[in-house]
């Protein structure tokens, strides 16, 4: 199963989820939990960001479809409903947000993807929806998310196990540990199975913030060294 820190390929991703991922945010796939893919790169197409240590995401929500409008979709306010008059996952989004904060259902559960380099992806792992706004950006408004790492098994269900207590690695680190360490493990070389692990656990004290403290390893020497921590 998959762990926080996993770095896989678009196509394991998509196998991971069970469908075919063609937009960065995705309610509920298949009934279960929401996706969200993030980018935080500088190239990044929306403002992403993290706060707090990585315990908290705030999401940027997503523009119209340029084949929707005649205006360059970076003028347009981004949707909440669809030329139909069904909600866009913008307007999803937002209603699972409103619903948590007016206490009328528990937080909407999502899975976070975050991409670091052309079709390689990191599972940042499970967080809660808790707010959603729109705010002014320029001379449009956009939809902000904002998003908590899941610590309180109280809030998932038994079958939602694979919560990972390590805080999130900042995209500036990753992408340096993945460049120092040259996409392989840094044990064996290998370029399968890759996952960023802290060489001090975030329990003990290893901090998330600095390259020094995070490497790559392979599944097997990752599953080793927790043996070994445990």
């Amino acid at each position: 199963m998959i762990q926080s820190g996993d770095v896989i390929s678009y196509l394991e991703m998509c196998r991971e989820e069970g469908v075919n991922l063609q937009r960065g945010m995705n309610f509920r796939l298949q009934g279960k939990f929401s996706v969200i893919l993030m980018n935080l790169r500088k190239d990044a197409p929306y403002a992403d960001r993290i706060e707090d240590g990585g315990r908290v995401l705030i999401y940027e929500g997503h523009d119209i479809p340029r084949r929707n409008t005649n205006e360059h979709p970076k003028m347009v306010d981004q949707p909440v409903t669809n030329p139909s008059g069904s909600q866009t996952q913008n307007g999803l989004f937002y209603q699972a947000a409103v619903r948590y904060k007016s206490s009328q259902s528990q937080p909407e559960l999502v899975r976070v993807y975050e991409k670091i380099h052309s079709g390689i992806w990191v599972y940042n792992g499970l967080f809660k929806l808790v707010d959603g706004w729109q705010e002014d950006s320029g001379a449009r408004k956009v939809f902000k998310f904002e998003l908590e790492a899941v610590d309180d098994i109280e809030h998932v269900t038994t079958e939602q196990k694979e919560i990972d207590h390590t805080r999130l690695i900042p995209a500036s680190v990753k992408l340096e540990v993945w460049n120092r360490d040259k996409g392989q493990c840094v044990i064996c070389g290998s370029k399968d199975n890759l996952h960023f692990d802290h060489i001090i656990p975030y329990s003990k004290g290893g901090s998330s913030l600095v390259a020094e403290n995070i490497q790559l390893l392979c599944a097997r020497h990752n599953l080793a060294k927790r043996n070994r921590i445990e």
